[in-house]
């Protein structure tokens, strides 16, 4: 698939590594933030350990949507990202991914450089179809039921795996009216987003029934709650559970893993790969 001015294979596996440029981030506390403003050194120091480790994406997003997260405003989305866009594509050879839904954030990364739009509401927010569609990249359709801030109060499903496949199917309906071919669209189950455990184990364990849409597959789990209740561990604590549920997306169909521990999980896929392509 082409990203940009990237191609990836993707019939081999490829991580995405997270790079969040919020201070109120699940995974690492905000850990680019030290003083409540955005630390350029901290993101790219982060950002070429992962793409040393072997990411193939860098995911920059600038809006927290973690369970509860108020929204912010479309200049501070701008703000935090746009200079870590730049930078890392003056330096490293990677396709960079905006982690946005806000159509004004999209048009500008991508002049920045961003080879992938990743939107958790699958461009549901007023503009977001138009202004994806006019960037000509490809995207990233995440299932979210309700929104960050509330979507874990009652999440409901008469089947979790249809209800998703059949939203995907609405959503690329009309993306495609909106322009954007299926063959520059992915999709994201949305692991957490609006799911009980039992949502998330039950969506793992039938992932290849969204696979067999056709289109590519992105996942994301990693230091997720869905890990932490099972084990028992606090989110610095998940790197095992994390290693253990991507096999299993990948064996089921992923073709991108989006993580924070990336040089782990790059050995994990490539153990994978060569078994399963093995004759």
């Amino acid at each position: 698939m082409q990203f940009a001015s990237q191609w990836l294979d993707l019939s081999e596996p490829h991580v995405m590594g997270v790079v969040n440029v919020t201070p109120d981030s699940f995974s690492d506390g905000g850990s680019l933030f030290p003083s409540q403003s955005l630390c350029l050194d901290a993101a790219m120091s982060r950002a070429r350990d992962m793409v040393a480790e072997g990411a193939s994406f860098l995911d920059i997003g600038g809006e927290s949507t973690r369970p509860g997260a108020e929204p912010v405003s479309a200049q501070q989305e701008l703000d935090r990202v746009i200079p870590v866009i730049e930078a890392i594509k003056a330096s490293l050879d990677v396709v960079v991914s905006i982690d946005t839904s806000t159509p004004q954030v999209m048009l500008e990364a991508a002049a920045a450089g961003a080879g992938l739009i990743n939107d958790v509401r699958a461009l549901g927010r007023a503009g977001a179809l138009s202004a994806a569609a006019s960037t000509a990249l490809p995207v990233c359709l995440m299932h979210m039921q309700g929104d960050p801030k509330t979507m874990q109060d009652n999440p409901v499903y008469e089947s979790v795996v249809h209800d998703i496949g059949d939203y995907f199917k609405q959503r690329v309906s009309e993306c495609e009216h909106a322009g954007i071919a299926a063959q520059k669209i992915l999709l994201d189950p949305g692991f957490g987003f609006g799911k009980s455990l039992a949502h998330n184990l039950q969506l793992l364990n039938q992932l290849q029934s969204l696979a067999n849409q056709g289109l590519p597959l992105l996942v994301g789990m990693s230091r997720k709650s869905m890990i932490g209740n099972v084990l028992n561990r606090p989110v610095d604590e998940r790197l095992h559970g994390g290693l253990a549920v991507a096999i299993m997306a990948y064996e089921r169909g992923a073709h991108i893993i989006r993580v924070h521990d990336v040089g782990p999980t790059v050995d994990a896929l490539r153990m994978a790969h060569a078994v399963m392509s093995s004759i």
